[in-house]
């Protein structure tokens, strides 16, 4: 009785719940929020001190006693009781701070999720709030969100770099045909660019800085244009004292190499495991690039280089996911189609 009451007072969530970043789309209003997947606990009583933006301002610059955590790791969830904060928080603030409301709420999810990784996203959802959860393939809502036609018969391929994983899926008559989920993406290029710096400079930068330096001089492929270069703040290992380098893009590209032909392999496996009929239909759809990811300089034009296709990035990349997933949110016949059996 007071779960439906308490649904009579909500509005329905989607919910984009993403390594780097979660977006909540509210059923009748759109994307209401945006914020990182950060926590700040405060480690004497585990007490959430900050969520989202005002969290991430805190990575690498805490005390002892306080802690930036981020709940998923590789697209699933790491930490459980984190996780379920943070979706109470985010489900909170999308029904401007009243508690008592119980949603129906759709989450995306990898599409190489486990039985165990996907009755732990429903739990911290339940336990967050929500009085049904659903859940719905990355691939999926992003192919949604980038306005493909998924319930057609003709093959339609969609890439989704996200910060912890990147999904590839071919996808027809509104299911998914071949998929294959890898955990490489936005931090895995972090973690190389931070690496890079280390082993070439002696310098030591924090997660931040890396994805500044991916967001500045980050490529997958020659652009022709006059060389970039940045100056990087950091620490020196051997002095152990504040010091500044310059770096070029011309460097990076050659340092996010490793990571970006694992994506490309993982486009070109899924294009041979297509039946051929399908397979056809994509040279004139082509791929569509969405997520975080699709940004990277130059990451359209070296797909289009590798498998000959045509390859295009999504009108709104960062946004495909949740836009997917809210509009299922609104098409009840269509959230039937895509969402995971329980």
């Amino acid at each position: 009785m007071f779960a439906r009451l308490g649904g009579m007072f909500s509005s329905d969530l989607a919910v984009d719940l993403g390594t780097a970043n979660t977006l909540v789309f509210v059923h009748g209003e759109g994307i209401v929020l945006n914020e990182p997947s950060i926590v700040s606990i405060h480690q004497a009583d585990g007490s959430v001190l900050a969520v989202g933006r005002e969290a991430k301002a805190m990575l690498g610059r805490t005390p002892g006693n306080i802690v930036a955590i981020r709940p998923l790791k590789d697209g699933v969830i790491a930490d459980f009781d984190i996780a379920q904060k943070m979706l109470q928080h985010f489900i909170a603030r999308a029904h401007n701070r009243r508690w008592f409301v119980r949603p129906r709420v759709v989450v995306s999810v990898s599409s190489g999720i486990t039985p165990v990784e996907k009755r732990a996203v429903r739990d911290a959802a339940a336990q967050a709030g929500a009085r049904e959860v659903y859940l719905m393939e990355e691939p999926m809502a992003a192919a949604i969100g980038a306005g493909l036609p998924i319930e057609e018969p003709g093959g339609n391929m969609i890439v989704d770099i996200g910060g912890g994983t990147t999904e590839v899926a071919v996808i027809s008559l509104s299911g998914i045909v071949h998929a294959k989920s890898v955990r490489v993406a936005g931090d895995e290029m972090n973690e190389v660019l931070a690496q890079h710096i280390r082993k070439h400079y002696n310098l030591l930068i924090g997660e931040r800085r890396a994805e500044e330096i991916k967001i500045e001089l980050g490529c997958a492929f020659p652009t022709g244009e006059p060389p970039r270069r940045m100056t990087v703040k950091g620490r020196d290992l051997i002095a152990g004292l504040p010091k500044t380098v310059e770096i070029t893009d011309e460097e990076i590209r050659e340092a996010l190499r490793e990571p970006i032909m694992t994506i490309t392999e993982t486009v070109r496996m899924v294009l041979e495991r297509t039946p051929p009929e399908i397979a056809a239909d994509m040279v004139d759809t082509g791929i569509v690039l969405t997520g975080g990811g699709a940004l990277l300089r130059g990451i359209d034009r070296l797909l289009r280089q590798e498998t000959s296709l045509p390859v295009t990035v999504a009108e709104n990349p960062l946004s495909c996911v949740a836009l997917g997933v809210g509009k299922a949110l609104d098409e009840l016949n269509l959230l039937r189609k895509v969402a995971l059996p329980d």
